[in-house]
């Protein structure tokens, strides 16, 4: 075997490795949905401060920027996705009673983590071939004009924002379980900082359901920028 490799298959290998892939990958992604989010709202700053966001994310480092972002994130989003199967395989492996107990003591939300994880996994690959390959053909002529408009066209359609919806509230449910274990994963909670710790992951995950789906609630419901 490669010396080279031989270090990433330990870590694979290794119970505690996979956990800190699943613990950074995750972090990464964590971050990405805070960013993703901030651009996505200027959706409300107006036609003009969106587009223009949507210019330089295409234009930055001459065109190779969103390309580096999006084989980051889809690399961190496979290892993220392979670690957790694995681990979850894993653990299925253990003593029925281990399971058991370790089962009555989980929160709703990490009993579901595997469902919700696949779900907005598949809801990640349509949001690509809605909004970024725009398999629609209108959508890819009016996102040629203005990005702004893409989305306006693109959330007008009901049982695309009930998918959003469903998915932004899976994701909520994945966030609020899956922050807290980022930190507890990377040693950073302790039990005077849990409480703490759990509020913040509740919280973060309610600011990420609450301004994603601001956006197509307001464009459905209330005709914004119609």
């Amino acid at each position: 075997m490669n010396a080279s490799i031989r270090p990433l298959c330990a870590i694979w290998n290794s119970s505690i490795g996979k956990k800190y892939l699943v613990a950074l990958t995750g972090l990464v992604l964590v971050l990405f949905l805070a960013g993703h989010l901030s651009g996505n709202l200027l959706i409300f700053v107006g036609q003009e401060a969106f587009d223009e966001y949507a210019k330089f994310l295409h234009t930055m480092l001459h065109g190779a920027g969103v390309w580096i972002a999006r084989i980051i994130l889809l690399a961190c989003l496979v290892i993220h996705i392979a670690a957790t199967i694995a681990l979850t395989r894993q653990n299925a492996k253990a003593s029925p009673k281990y399971e058991h107990e370790k089962t009555i003591q989980a929160s709703r939300s990490s009993r579901i983590m595997i469902i919700s994880g696949l779900t907005i996994l598949a809801f990640v690959v349509y949001h690509l071939l809605h909004f970024t390959v725009r398999v629609d053909s209108d959508l890819a002529e009016i996102a040629k004009v203005s990005p702004y408009q893409m989305v306006i066209r693109g959330f007008s359609n009901g049982i695309v924002v009930l998918f959003y919806v469903i998915a932004m509230s899976l994701l909520c449910s994945h966030l609020s379980h899956g922050v807290q274990s980022i930190f507890q994963t990377l040693g950073l909670r302790s039990k005077k900082s849990a409480s703490l710790i759990s509020f913040i992951s509740k919280a973060y995950a309610l600011v990420i359901l609450l301004g994603f789906l601001s956006i197509p609630v307001a464009i459905y419901i209330f005709n914004y920028g119609r």
